[in-house]
C-alpha cells in the first residue's frame, strides 16, 4: 500500500493526485490555459491526443486522481457537468436493445433522461422500489445490462439498501451505478462496497461555493476509460478554468460538509416539533424511511434538509420569503443556505401525477444547509414558520 493509500480523507483532499515536484515551484496548481498541445507522435489513437475536448490536459488529469483517490477507486473523469457525467455513463453501457433497473426516485433531470430519453434511442427502463430488494428480480429482462441508484436520493433524502445493489448486480452480470452527489466521498465510498461506477455533480459539496458547474465519474478503469470516450465523442468536457475552482474547492470539503451536517441534525429536530411542519425529510431522524440504512451505511448523513409544511404550496412561498438568511434559489451544497420547492424546480419535468407517486408535494421544501451559525439559522426559521 502506498503512503496516499493510508493517508485520512482531510490528507487525501489536500495531497492526492498533486505533481510531484511542483510545477516550477508553483504551490497551487497552474491553469494550463490552452486548447491543445505539440505532439510527440506517440498519440496510439484518437483518444490519446493531447486536446483540451478529450479531458486529458494536466488540470483534468491531477483532479481525476484526487477524485479517484477520495473513493479508493482505480479512476476517474472530470466532466463538464453533472448530467455530462450521467448521461455518458448510462450511454457508455446501455445500447439499443439494452435494459436498464432505476431507483423510483431520482434527481429530476436524471429522471427525465431515463423515462424519456433512453427509451427513444430503443433503450427500455423499469423503475425499483429501492428498499425492497426482494422485488428487484421481478423486473430483471434477458436485456437487462445495468442497475442504477442514488446513495441519497433527491428531493426526500431517503436511503435505499444500497448493500443489495452489488450482490444483486454481480448475480445477474449487470453494471453496478450510483449517483454519490448527496454523501459525498466523505460520508459514503461507492468503491468500497464494490459499485462500478460513482456519479457526482461537483456543482454541489465538491466545488461548494455555487460558482461552477461540473461532474465527476469515478469508477473500476475499464469502465471509466468506456465512458471518457464516450464523453470524447459528446463534447461534455471541463474547461480548465472550472477544472482550478473545483481543486481549490474540493480540498476544503472535509471542513465545510461536516459543520453543515451539524446544523442540518439541529433544523431537522426542530422542525420535527414544529406544529407547522407535517414531515421532515432527513436520514438523521430515527423518524425519516431510511434512517436504519443510512445509519449502516453512511458516515454522515449530510447537509440537506426537506419538509412538508401545513398549508401547503402558499404556506411554503411564505416560509422562505420570510426567512431572512435563506436564497431561494435551485441547487445545493453552497456555503450559503439555499431553499427550493423541487416540484417547481429540479422536479418540474416530472408529471404532477409523476410528482404526486413520489411524494413530491407542491409544498415540500428542500433546504441546503450553509455554514452560517446554527442559532441564527435555527431563530430565522422558527420566526419564518411562526
Amino acid at each position: 500500500m502506498s503512503d496516499s493509500e493510508k493517508w485520512g480523507v482531510s490528507t487525501k483532499l489536500v495531497h492526492a493526485g498533486e505533481w510531484r515536484p511542483r510545477v516550477l515551484g508553483a504551490v497551487s496548481m497552474p491553469i494550463f490555459q490552452t486548447a491543445n498541445w505539440v505532439e510527440d507522435g506517440d498519440a496510439s489513437d484518437y483518444h490519446s491526443v493531447h486536446y483540451m475536448r478529450l479531458s486529458n490536459l494536466p488540470n483534468h488529469t491531477v483532479l481525476a486522481e484526487k477524485m479517484a483517490a477520495l473513493e479508493g477507486a482505480e479512476a476517474a473523469l472530470v466532466t463538464a457537468s453533472g448530467m455530462a457525467a450521467i448521461s455518458a455513463a448510462l450511454l457508455s453501457v446501455l445500447k439499443a436493445g439494452d435494459h436498464i433497473l432505476v431507483q423510483d426516485e431520482l434527481y429530476g433531470g436524471t429522471h427525465s433522461f431515463v423515462a424519456n430519453d433512453l427509451p427513444r434511442w430503443g433503450i427500455e427502463v423499469d423503475f425499483i422500489d429501492g428498499e425492497n430488494p426482494s422485488s428487484w428480480e421481478g423486473k430483471l429482462r434477458p436485456n437487462t445490462r445495468a442497475i442504477y441508484f442514488e446513495s441519497i436520493t433527491n428531493p426526500r433524502l431517503r436511503v435505499a439498501n444500497l448493500d443489495a445493489v452489488v450482490p444483486f448486480a454481480q448475480a445477474h452480470d449487470l453494471v453496478s451505478m450510483i449517483d454519490n452527489t448527496m454523501a459525498t466521498p466523505l460520508y459514503f465510498k461507492p468503491a468500497e462496497w464494490g459499485f462500478d461506477l460513482s456519479l457526482h455533480s461537483a456543482t454541489k459539496y465538491l466545488n461548494g461555493h455555487s460558482d461552477i458547474v461540473g461532474g465527476v465519474v469515478i469508477g473500476k478503469a475499464d469502465l471509466v476509460t468506456q465512458v471518457h470516450h464516450k464523453l470524447d465523442h459528446l463534447g461534455g468536457s471541463m474547461d480548465t478554468h472550472t477544472c482550478s475552482l473545483l481543486h481549490r474547492g474540493v480540498r476544503t470539503l472535509a471542513l465545510r460538509l461536516p459543520a453543515q451536517t451539524k446544523t442540518a441534525q439541529a433544523l431537522a429536530q426542530m422542525f420535527q416539533d414544529h406544529p407547522r411542519v407535517t414531515r421532515v425529510y432527513y436520514p438523521g431522524l430515527e423518524s425519516s424511511a431510511g434512517h436504519d440504512n443510512a445509519k449502516r451505511l453512511l458516515a454522515g448523513y449530510s447537509a440537506m434538509v426537506s419538509i412538508d409544511i401545513d398549508g401547503g404550496k402558499e404556506a411554503a412561498k411564505r416560509f422562505v420569503e420570510r426567512s431572512q438568511l435563506i436564497t431561494d434559489a435551485p441547487s445545493f451544497g453552497g456555503l450559503e443556505t439555499l431553499a427550493t420547492r423541487p416540484a417547481a424546480s429540479s422536479h418540474a419535468g416530472l408529471t404532477p401525477a409523476e410528482r404526486a407517486e413520489r411524494g413530491i408535494a407542491d409544498g415540500l421544501v428542500r433546504l441546503s444547509v450553509g455554514i452560517e451559525d446554527t442559532a441564527d439559522l435555527l431563530a430565522d426559521f422558527t420566526q419564518a414558520l411562526d
